[in-house]
């Protein structure tokens, strides 16, 4: 490997020209899974010394078995500013690139949708994809009307799969290296396989994008691509095509500061803002979701991880911030009891559990204008340390999605050097959800 870039580069041409079935074997997911999962642990929490080559082969395997394996990778890739560029832009290859499932599984999935009409579809659809996930891949298609379209396909066997992962025991060792919580790890894990199946639910998830298309109508900067419904089913999802660049295209040209702050606002404003306005929240983060249009608009895609929290969490949320941001802790017990945490009794877990509060509210914490601290993420490390001082906190499951928002999308706009009043931001609509 002669440099990130190439290294990038050669593994996504080499996940590109592979084709396999998803392997979905219980015994056979495990013994991968595990191994895969081992070297990982050694690269991001030993001495970061491995060899390249290494992490471009583990990061293979990962887009080999997808499921629960793959979206770890896509969350290392961005989560932890503390990973050497070189891995980071290895593992970013995740965000949109795995192998993909073979032309006639793709054929044969969408005549299974849709009948003999679904010749329509395939009579104009790239074959190659234009970007590969975790539950399903994206083709760039044109339908009889002209309008130009992406078809998201289900990964055959991808079900049986994530089922599979999550019979797997070694499972808890993964979400409990990645999330904090200890005794709640149960919970976590409980969350995690509802929501993962939930994304192999393409009905589910184009209802989600309709309402996600419907609240940002006319926005000034968010779009949210139109589903096509005649063309959508349990496993087929049709959108307008709307393509733009990724984040680090973007970051790597150069834009203005006013442009990056404009995304950047935009992007909190759909991550965190619909929460407090809609009580639902786009749970997936990651870079491979969304992309910036010629026109300086942001695009977001893929609906599948969407969770929705009752009002009365979501005025609960808005309480903690307001704690935190106060340094109340009398008003900091009372909020995490409204969120289902158990407060520590402990001074010295009290002291750890303010600290990891505002890490976690951490842009809020300054007021006015400013960048965000990429250190404000928490890397794998200090993830792991945390984790060990939250066992009588006994979080929630549900939260475990907003966990990775919060983290992930820290790390996104300070990877992108956006500045906003991220406070006054946020405050405004916990005012608004507090007060309905």
């Amino acid at each position: 490997m002669t440099s990130r870039l190439n290294a990038a580069d050669h593994l996504r041409a080499r996940l590109r020209a592979t084709e396999i079935e998803v392997p979905t074997g219980r015994w056979a997911r495990l013994w991968r899974t595990g191994r895969t999962a081992a070297g990982m642990a050694s690269a991001v929490l030993g001495d970061r010394a491995i060899d390249p080559v290494a992490i471009a082969a583990l990061t293979a395997s990962l887009g080999e078995l997808k499921g629960v394996a793959m979206k770890a990778g896509q969350i290392l890739s961005y989560i932890d500013h503390t990973l050497p560029e070189e891995m980071r832009s290895v593992l970013a290859v995740l965000q949109t690139q795995a192998v993909p499932s073979v032309m006639a599984d793709v054929e044969n999935t969408i005549l299974d949708a849709f009948g003999p009409e679904g010749w329509t579809l395939l009579a104009a659809i790239d074959p190659t994809p234009a970007a590969v996930a975790s539950i399903g891949q994206v083709h760039r298609g044109v339908l009889p009307d002209h309008r130009e379209v992406a078809v998201k396909v289900r990964h055959p066997g991808i079900t049986d799969a994530l089922r599979a992962d999550f019979k797997n025991a070694g499972i808890g060792a993964l979400f409990s290296r990645m999330m904090p919580g200890g005794s709640s790890v149960r919970g976590m894990i409980a969350e995690a396989r509802t929501a993962m199946l939930e994304e192999c639910d393409f009905v589910l998830e184009a209802s989600r994008q309709r309402a996600f298309h419907t609240w940002y109508a006319g926005h000034p900067t968010i779009v949210v691509p139109a589903t096509i419904d005649a063309w959508c089913g349990e496993a087929v999802l049709t959108t307008a095509w709307t393509p733009g660049r990724d984040l680090d295209s973007f970051v790597a040209s150069a834009p203005s500061q006013a442009a990056r702050n404009r995304i950047g606002a935009a992007l909190f404003e759909l991550f965190v803002g619909a929460l407090y306005r809609h009580g639902s929240f786009h749970a997936d983060p990651h870079p491979g979701n969304f992309a910036i249009l010629d026109d300086g608009r942001l695009a977001i895609y893929d609906f599948g991880c969407v969770r929705r929290f009752e009002p009365t969490l979501v005025r609960a949320l808005a309480a903690l911030s307001a704690a935190v941001r106060a340094d109340d802790p009398v008003a900091i017990d009372r909020a995490l009891v409204g969120i289902g945490a158990t407060p520590p009794s402990r001074a010295s877990s009290r002291d750890h559990v303010r600290t990891l509060l505002r890490g976690f509210f951490a842009p809020l914490l300054a007021t006015g204008a400013h960048p965000i601290d990429p250190g404000g993420t928490l890397a794998a490390r200090e993830l792991l340390h945390d984790k060990r001082a939250l066992l009588g906190l006994s979080l929630p499951g549900s939260l475990l999605f907003l966990l990775r928002l919060r983290f992930g999308l820290y790390a996104v706009l300070a990877r992108l050097g956006a500045v906003a009043d991220w406070a006054e931001l946020e405050s405004g609509w916990a005012r608004t959800s507090a007060s309905a």
